[in-house]
């Protein structure tokens, strides 16, 4: 093996190691997934997730600089096709396999220089910092999946714009009390921890739900290789806002919900057995 090769798997270890200490749910819907997609989702979300630790976790630094550096890093990197950065080598290199438009990483880095400003958002607002911190992501998977294929992509924007969201605003949700106890962040307009009404949480399930009607669509469309990995993905999600809609809005600020480790395998083997048999 040249040592090219052996930096290339190290890189990419790096971003599966990201992904699956951070995320379960992806992790598993990734595992399901052709291994040439493998490699370039976890190398997304590893990019992702890095931007996202920034802005949210390094609270003793220069969180401006130091996003601002991994900006220009990641540029560097996509412009000259490596990085010493592991996380970054393997990002640039899926950037350039597929031909990512670097408009949507653009629209991540504003929404992350957003979350470093704002502690409140407006409607106008919260819809321009989802679709740069989350619509994107869903379409630079969408840019593997249909490998170049314009047409296809044109097809299926709009289901993977509506999933990146729904994923977004179910995180939003799970994650209010620690975002504003923790960041001072209130994503969801006119919403106050003093005032979180059960209209209001209905409200912002609703909108999920529509948007998780919307995602079906384009999942059923996608390639057969990747289908089942995103589908489980999208029900390990949707299994998350159903035991957030049992519980009233006071106890969302108090507690966050999770779906178990164990709760996912056994929903693996049910929608793994109606794939199978050609149910889904």
């Amino acid at each position: 093996m040249s040592n090219f090769q052996t930096y290339r798997n190290f890189c990419f270890g790096t971003s599966q190691l990201l992904t699956r200490s951070y995320s379960t749910s992806f992790s598993l819907g990734i595992r399901f997934l052709k291994n040439d997609y493998k490699e370039a989702i976890n190398s997304i979300y590893g990019f992702v997730r890095i931007a996202d630790e920034i802005v949210d976790t390094f609270s003793e630094c220069d969180k401006k600089a130091i996003l601002q550096k991994f900006k220009e890093d990641t540029y560097l990197a996509v412009t000259c096709n490596m990085s010493t950065n592991p996380v970054l080598q393997s990002f640039q290199e899926t950037v350039n396999k597929y031909g990512i438009d670097l408009l949507l990483v653009e629209a991540f880095f504003e929404s992350m220089e957003m979350d470093l400003l704002k502690k409140e958002y407006t409607r106008q607002e919260l819809d321009r910092y989802i679709y740069g911190s989350a619509e994107v992501v869903g379409l630079m998977c969408l840019y593997v999946f249909v490998e170049g294929k314009v047409e296809a992509y044109k097809e299926l924007e709009k289901p993977a714009r509506a999933l990146g969201s729904a994923f977004q605003k179910i995180n939003f949700l799970r994650d209010i009390k620690s975002d504003f106890e923790e960041r001072g962040r209130i994503y969801f307009p006119g919403v106050r921890m003093d005032a979180f009404t059960d209209a209001m949480k209905d409200q912002i399930q609703d909108e999920i739900i529509e948007e998780l009607k919307i995602s079906e669509e384009g999942i059923r469309n996608l390639p057969a290789s990747v289908r089942f990995g995103v589908y489980l993905a999208q029900q390990y999600f949707r299994a998350l806002l159903q035991t957030i809609q049992k519980a009233r809005a006071s106890e969302v600020l108090l507690r966050r919900f999770r779906v178990s480790n164990g709760h996912k395998i056994l929903m693996l083997v049910k929608y793994g057995i109606k794939y199978k048999l050609g149910f889904l």
